[in-house]
C-alpha cells in the first residue's frame, strides 16, 4: 500500500515536471508566474468581496451643493444620492465585477449578487423619476435627461465589451448629472421634481412587491409549503375538511448566499434612497403623518446592514442551534415592507 502511495506522488511529480518544461528555467518561470498570479487573485478577491460602507446622505448632499455652488432645492438630495449609489457600483474596490471574465472577478459569487440587488433599486427608482416624479401630469413631456438615464441603467448587467456595462452605466450617470444641473439652476431651472404624495406612493407600491418576493425567497431557505398548491387543494364545498398543504418549496443550498447578498444589496441601496426621500419629501411626509413610517423603514434597513462576522452564510433551521442569516434578513425586510405598506396607505388618503 505504501509503495502505491509513493508511486502516485512520484507520477504527480513527473507530471508537474513535464508541465513546467522538464524543469527548465522557462518552465519554472511560467509556473512561478502562475502561482503568484493566483495568490494575488485570491487576496484581491477577498478585498473586492467587501461591501461598501453606508454613507451620510445629508453630508454628501451638502458637499455636492457646495462644490456646485448651488442651493439644495427639492429633488437635489434624491438625485445626488442616485448618482452616488450608481457610482459606487463602478468605483468600489475592484470596480464593477458582474461582467468580469478573468480572475479574481470571475471567481466571485457574492459581490455580483450584491451589485444586482443595488441595480434593481436604481432601475426601479430611475423609472419612477422618469414616469412620475419629474412630470406634473400624465400629459406632460418626459424629462430629456431621464429619458436617457433610465434605459441606460437597464442595460445588460453582464456585458463585457462592445459596449461594456460600465460604459453604458456611466452614460446614465452623466444624464443624471445633467438633470441635477438643470434642476438646481439658480436663474431658471430647466427640470422638475414633484415631491407629491401620489408620485411617492406609486413607487412604494412597486417596492412592496420587490421586498415581498425577496422576503419569501429568503424564508424558503428552511423550506415552506407552496401557497398556490395549498390553496388549490382546498375543498370549497367542505370547510371542515382537513387542509392539504402544498409541496415544500426550498431554496437550493447553492443559491442561499446568492439570495442573501441580492437582498443585502437591495437594502443598502434602499437605505440611502429613503434617507434622501426623508429630505426631499419632508413636507408631504409631515402633512400625511407618514414621517414616523419613513423613520421606521430606515431603522429596519439599517439593521439589515449589520456587520457579517461569519465567513459563510449559515443556514440553520428556524429554531436550531446554528444561526440562519437568511431568516434574519427576511425579518428586517418584512418589517420594512410592513412600514412601507403603512406609509403608502397614509400617502393615498385624502
Amino acid at each position: 500500500m505504501s509503495g502505491k502511495i509513493r508511486q502516485y506522488f512520484s507520477d504527480r511529480k513527473d507530471d508537474l515536471r513535464d508541465f513546467s518544461g522538464g524543469g527548465g528555467v522557462i518552465g519554472k518561470l511560467i509556473l512561478a508566474v502562475l502561482v503568484v498570479y493566483f495568490l494575488v487573485a485570491l487576496v484581491l478577491g477577498m478585498i473586492w468581496s467587501s461591501e461598501p460602507d453606508v454613507f451620510s446622505v445629508r453630508e454628501h448632499t451638502r458637499a455636492v451643493a457646495t462644490e456646485m455652488q448651488r442651493e439644495p432645492v427639492t429633488g437635489f438630495a434624491t438625485t445626488v444620492t442616485m448618482i452616488r449609489v450608481a457610482e459606487t457600483l463602478l468605483e468600489k474596490p475592484g470596480g464593477y465585477v458582474s461582467n468580469d471574465i478573468f480572475p479574481p472577478g470571475l471567481w466571485l459569487d457574492n459581490m455580483p449578487n450584491w451589485e444586482f440587488g443595488v441595480l434593481v433599486q436604481l432601475r426601479d427608482f430611475s423609472r419612477a423619476m422618469r414616469r412620475d416624479i419629474s412630470r406634473s401630469q400624465s400629459q406632460s413631456a418626459e424629462d430629456r435627461d431621464l429619458v436617457i438615464a433610465e434605459p441606460q441603467l437597464h442595460f445588460d448587467s453582464g456585458s463585457w465589451a462592445l459596449p461594456s456595462t460600465e460604459a453604458e452605466y456611466r452614460r446614465g450617470i452623466k444624464a443624471l448629472r445633467s438633470y441635477l444641473d438643470r434642476l438646481s439652476r439658480p436663474d431658471q431651472p430647466d427640470a422638475q421634481f414633484f415631491a407629491r404624495a401620489d408620485n411617492l406612493a406609486n413607487w412604494l407600491g412597486d417596492l412592496e412587491t420587490r421586498l415581498g418576493s425577496l422576503s419569501r425567497t429568503l424564508g424558503e431557505s428552511v423550506g415552506k409549503a407552496s401557497v398556490s398548491d395549498a390553496v388549490s387543494n382546498i375543498n370549497p364545498e367542505d370547510p371542515l375538511s382537513e387542509d392539504t398543504m402544498g409541496e415544500e418549496v426550498k431554496t437550493s443550498w447553492t443559491k442561499i448566499d446568492d439570495v442573501f447578498y441580492e437582498a443585502r444589496g437591495s437594502a443598502w441601496a434602499l437605505l440611502h434612497i429613503f434617507r434622501a426621500i426623508e429630505v426631499d419629501f419632508r413636507k408631504v411626509l409631515n402633512d400625511k403623518n407618514a414621517l414616523a413610517s419613513a423613520k421606521q423603514i430606515i431603522i429596519e434597513l439599517e439593521g439589515s446592514q449589520g456587520d457579517m462576522w461569519s465567513p459563510v452564510i449559515l443556514n440553520g433551521s428556524g429554531f436550531g442551534v446554528l444561526a440562519n442569516h437568511s431568516l434574519t434578513m427576511a425579518a428586517y425586510l418584512s418589517r420594512a415592507s410592513a412600514a412601507i405598506s403603512d406609509m403608502r396607505d397614509l400617502l393615498t388618503r385624502g
